[in-house]
């Protein structure tokens, strides 16, 4: 499996209340061209939704994200995730996640947390929350100081502001919601998730 970063240049961030919404919300974001899908833990359907995306679309590559402590990286990986992705690090997280030999995200948004994985080895970072940690100016002074660390940008960010940000050097993909609006959501629109996945896999040409 590629590096998460080179999945797919918007990663939906995707926050689930119906397991039964898993599977076509999944088929719609690989239909728009996004075929990486992050599930975040925040919901009891969580698992559930990861364990049926696992299952029923093979084309898609599902992972699971607030990815908080070991125990949550033995429920992910016994669904069936095939990325982790958090909001932050911790050493007993980041030794899980190797030893479950899953590809993983770590969460920095300073420098001193940036210098740390890479003596650890980590190379491919999430930075969150983006917008609120300094955004692209953070993004920019830290490629001249650290350029082996590559970033998946993630918090406040949406389709005007995402091609700036894949711009960049050191960004390889960013995490968003808004291919996902609560209201088609609730209306189980999948047509119009696929429309605005197609929009958002397009701002990377």
């Amino acid at each position: 499996m590629p590096g998460i970063l080179a999945l797919t240049p918007v990663l939906p961030v995707v926050v689930l209340d119906d397991v039964a919404d898993a599977v076509p919300l999944a088929r719609a974001l690989v239909a728009g061209g996004l075929p990486a899908v992050e599930v975040t833990l925040r919901t009891e359907a969580a698992l559930g939704a990861i364990r049926a995306i696992a299952a029923e679309v093979p084309e898609a590559t599902v992972g699971a994200g607030t990815v908080l402590g070991p125990g949550h990286v033995a429920e992910a990986a016994g669904a069936g995730a095939r990325f982790l992705v958090s909001p932050g690090w911790t050493e007993p997280l980041l030794a899980a996640a190797r030893a479950a030999g899953l590809p993983f995200l770590p969460g920095v948004s300073s420098a001193s947390e940036v210098m740390a994985l890479l003596e650890r080895g980590v190379r491919e970072m999430k930075f969150f929350p983006a917008e609120a940690s300094g955004g692209l100016a953070w993004l920019k002074s830290l490629g001249a100081a650290l350029p082996a660390a590559r970033f998946c940008p993630t918090g406040g960010i949406g389709p005007g502001s995402a091609p700036d940000y894949l711009a960049l050097p050191n960004v390889g993909c960013v995490g968003g919601t808004w291919m996902l609006p609560a209201d088609a959501l609730a209306s189980r629109d999948w047509a119009r998730v696929t429309r605005l996945a197609r929009e958002a896999a397009a701002l990377r040409a």
